[in-house]
């Protein structure tokens, strides 16, 4: 596997961006495509959002687990090919749409077929019953849980889980013993979708991996509240008896927002974490690690100090900075993963104590070259300044395309880049990803809208905005050889080519 200290080059895409005919991108043939497509391109990471469950305004930040896959990206096809569905269940909306995943449209399909293809494979007794008893017990620890979450949920109209009867929010014994007997039927459903979506997930990144293409994942640092993962593990996390948040995070106003951003997740009881040495988070980093070759950590200024804001408030404006023993946490990681194969994401209000925390577990950081053309004189977003143990961007899902970026940029910012890059201007995203490519940041990345050269309108998300994000996805048909020749001769040119394709080119 190639490390981090190596001069190579990736695409950030999230698979449900991917084309398909049902509504949103999966785990099927064009995310093997896509792999082919990688290849051709001289790239060597593939790096996605989260893989978990989406939430509130479908966010894959927002997951109902922290260990879950989103059961959305199950391949229906291959359910099909195991007889599971009919040729008629795989005859797509005629409202779905190339360009955008409406999930209010999405989602209900593909549950129902999920549904059906559960409902078919348990009425069955073939050989696949024993894998998929051996799937349930080897993931014990997390799989129970989640199941349980959800088959209560589903039961209780998806309303939050302390608003459940007494007995289980405080999850007396007997009162999860009647309901696990009572809700088996579903339960077994969503341990299915997960047995579905790990094999699938990871067939896909085995032909990734085969094919010289590597897996950048995306660990974000809290957890939403309405998940399985805080309902079992309450004594985690900052809650009342019943169950309520008394804290919540976000950041302080920002660049992105004036009254800073109310996350909403609880917050997490970093005394109780020390005390067990970190377990539960040991337990997600080798799940993480499991599904990907390296993982992105999200908000890692987090690991430092994070913006406690009341759980009533009405923004993140009246918070306040608490710190966390982040020290003591990586070195217990660093125990179960002495390479450490993380990416510090340290964008946001950085302070020295985020600085050092990053730079003593020699975590590489994060640079966005949107934000290297405000008027600062010592802007650390610049290439001359990065330093070899860094993850370049031209920009990430949470900024605009670099061409929307360009169209809204300052008089000043443009005279300022135009000078900087030695650009005219007219193909700005060429002449951004030739900068990141050139510096000596070992690794950089490319959103494949900027590949595709798209405007504003194709961005990922707009953080502050609660609707329209998370819905973008491409077409085939706009991705043109010139593109993937420029991307493979720039990779070239800068030595970043996949090992194996230097080797060829002597």
């Amino acid at each position: 596997m190639p490390m981090l200290n190596m001069r190579a080059s990736g695409v950030l895409l999230h698979p449900t961006s991917l084309p398909g005919k049902f509504g949103a991108g999966d785990l099927g043939e064009n995310a093997y495509r896509f792999i082919d497509w990688l290849k051709s391109a001289g790239q060597t990471y593939w790096q996605v959002l989260p893989l978990g469950e989406i939430g509130p305004g479908n966010s894959p930040y927002m997951s109902k687990s922290a260990f879950a896959g989103n059961v959305l990206l199950i391949d229906l096809y291959e359910l099909a090919k195991y007889g599971w569905l009919s040729q008629s269940d795989l005859e797509p909306l005629p409202e779905f749409s190339a360009s955008r995943v409406d999930f209010a449209l999405t989602r209900p399909f593909r549950m129902e077929r999920l549904r059906r293809a559960a409902n078919k494979f348990f009425s069955l007794n073939n050989g696949m019953q024993q894998e998929y008893k051996e799937f349930c017990n080897d993931e014990s620890d997390w799989i129970e849980d989640y199941a349980l979450f959800m088959a209560i949920a589903e039961h209780h109209n998806h309303q939050e889980w302390n608003l459940w009867p007494t007995d289980l929010v405080h999850r007396d014994n007997q009162a999860l013993s009647k309901a696990k007997r009572e809700y088996a039927e579903e339960m077994n459903f969503w341990k299915f979708c997960q047995w579905r979506f790990a094999h699938q997930w990871f067939r896909l990144k085995e032909y990734a991996n085969t094919n010289g293409i590597w897996i950048i994942g995306d660990v974000p640092i809290f957890v939403a509240y309405q998940c399985a993962d805080v309902w079992a593990h309450q004594e985690l996390f900052k809650l009342d008896e019943s169950g309520c948040p008394l804290v919540v995070a976000g950041v302080p106003p920002d660049y992105f927002s004036e009254t800073g951003q109310l996350w909403g997740n609880p917050v997490y009881r970093w005394e109780i974490h020390e005390k067990t040495g970190f377990a539960w988070w040991v337990a997600r980093i080798r799940h993480a690690l499991r599904l990907t070759d390296l993982v992105r950590v999200d908000h890692f200024r987090g690991f430092a100090a994070y913006w406690e804001i009341p759980a009533d408030a009405p923004n993140a404006i009246d918070g306040k900075w608490v710190e966390v023993p982040g020290d003591k946490l990586f070195h217990a990681l660093q125990q179960s993963f002495p390479y450490l194969p993380i990416i510090a994401e340290d964008l946001g209000v950085i302070t020295p104590d985020v600085v050092e925390l990053r730079d003593k577990f020699g975590l590489p950081g994060m640079r966005v070259l949107h934000f290297a053309f405000a008027e600062d004189e010592d802007n650390l977003f610049l290439p001359h300044h990065y330093i070899p143990n860094t993850v370049a961007y031209t920009g990430t899902h949470d900024n605009d395309t670099t061409i929307g970026w360009w169209s809204t940029a300052s008089t000043n910012e443009k005279a300022f880049a135009q000078q900087y890059l030695k650009s005219e201007g007219h193909a700005i995203q060429w002449d951004m990803m030739r900068a990141l490519s050139s510096s000596v940041a070992n690794t950089v990345i490319f959103p494949m809208q900027d590949i595709l050269g798209l405007s504003g309108e194709h961005r990922m998300n707009f953080p502050g905005h609660p609707a329209g994000n998370w819905e973008w996805r491409f077409s085939w048909e706009q991705v043109r050889p010139e593109q993937t020749q420029e991307l493979a001769r720039i990779s070239a040119e800068y030595e970043r080519l996949p090992y194996s394709l230097r080797i060829d080119r002597r």
